[in-house]
């Protein structure tokens, strides 16, 4: 297995250079994903082709594209940058607001599991006396095994994000953190179809725009005034406050908030507190029952959760044939740290996140952002991104 690679762009002009860069210094990964991702070369590509789009695809264009112009200039220069079809980045960050309005019939999918199977994932959260950590499991589809890499990108102001990000899609629909010390990992929900707003704004859009977030509540107002297509679950975290929400929204601004407390908080790929219809996923109730009966008592116990393999059908910890782990990532606000995991183990390295505004050094100066110091790779195991002297 490759080594995550961190890719430091900026800082950029706009959206459209920011994606340009990207789309160029992955423009392999890109094409190669691409050219191996089943769902889009089966459905959403043979779908794009067909009359029965024009409608859905012009609606997510004109509505995203007015919403949020700079994203969609990343899209433009990912696509002109890494030398692909633009149709085939815009479909890939279209993929869960087009595969539920493509006709089953017309489907040339080879594996009817395929579309109910793009991605899981699982996180673990707390935030008690002695202990605030959220650990998530980043599964998805086998095809984006090796199709992942961390972009940082330094804003025209000044500021700076970190996404682990899918090749061809915006930083980041899976997780991130910024330099206010907001993170977030996210979790696929899957609604029934008439609870999907058919053309609206796309998810990948929203998380893009968390990354930019000032603190949770600009987070919070960014999610529950997206105007979302599709339902999603957020896990909102906030280091210099030591906040972690959960999210669950649906279409027509629908949401609800849970603040994670002492009691340890399982959540899958179902919705477990906004009253919505959604499919039966025995995927997610199955991880669920197991994750019950594990113990949750430290970050020890969360990443051997995570790391559960025990039910043969559904585990925790993914290795296909379908879906995969990518990694895991534990984020522990009391140390400020973030530390990605590429494989099944235990180990527990990370980087450093901003420290809290009103942290002192022992001399009694104010503590500022981390210097980016360019990747560290233990093979295998785990990526450090940056690090500060809290001396």
């Amino acid at each position: 297995m490759k080594s995550l690679e961190i890719f430091e762009v900026g800082p950029y002009i706009n959206g459209y250079e920011l994606g340009f860069s990207i789309g160029q210094r992955f423009s392999q990964q890109i094409k190669s994903r691409l050219s191996k991702d089943l769902i889009l070369q089966t459905q959403l590509l043979p779908f794009a082709r067909s009359s029965k789009s024009h409608s859905l695809l012009e609606s997510l264009s004109e509505k995203n594209m007015r919403k949020y112009p700079n994203y969609w200039d990343e899209l433009r220069g990912t696509a002109t940058g890494s030398g692909v079809p633009f149709l085939e980045i815009m479909l890939l960050n279209f993929r869960k607001e087009i595969l539920p309005f493509i006709p089953k019939a017309e489907s040339n999918c080879v594996d009817s599991q395929l579309d109910e199977t793009i991605d899981d994932c699982s996180d673990i959260l707390v935030v008690s006396d002695y202990m605030a950590v959220a650990a998530h499991n980043e599964d998805a589809n086998v095809a984006l095994v090796g199709h992942t890499y961390l972009v940082k990108g330094i804003l025209p102001n000044g500021g700076s994000f970190t996404a682990y990000t899918y090749a061809g899609e915006l930083p980041s629909c899976a997780f991130g953190y910024n330099s206010h010390g907001l993170a977030f990992t996210l979790n696929s929900v899957p609604p029934c179809v008439h609870e999907i707003e058919c053309g609206a704004i796309g998810r990948n859009f929203i998380s893009r725009d968390l990354l930019e977030a000032r603190n949770i509540d600009d987070a919070l107002t960014k999610i529950c005034s997206s105007e979302a297509s599709v339902g999603h679950s957020y896990n909102l975290i906030d280091i210099n406050s030591r906040r972690i929400l959960n999210v669950e929204t649906s279409s027509r601004n629908r949401y609800s908030v849970r603040e994670v407390g002492a009691e340890p908080f399982f959540h899958a790929n179902i919705y477990l507190h906004l009253k919505v219809q959604q499919e039966h996923d025995e995927n997610s109730l199955s991880r669920h029952r197991r994750a019950d009966m594990l113990p949750k008592g430290s970050k020890g116990d969360f990443l051997s959760l995570l790391g559960d393999k025990k039910d043969m059908k559904y585990p925790i910890y993914m290795t296909g044939p379908l879906l995969h782990t990518l990694c895991t990532v534990v984020i522990d606000l009391d140390e400020k740290t973030l530390s990605i995991i590429e494989e099944h183990c235990t180990v527990d390295l990370g980087c450093i996140l901003p420290p809290t505004p009103h942290r002192k050094s022992s001399t009694g100066h104010d503590l500022y952002p981390p210097r980016f110091v360019g990747r560290y790779v233990a093979p295998r195991v785990a990526v450090r991104v940056a690090e500060f002297n809290a001396s």
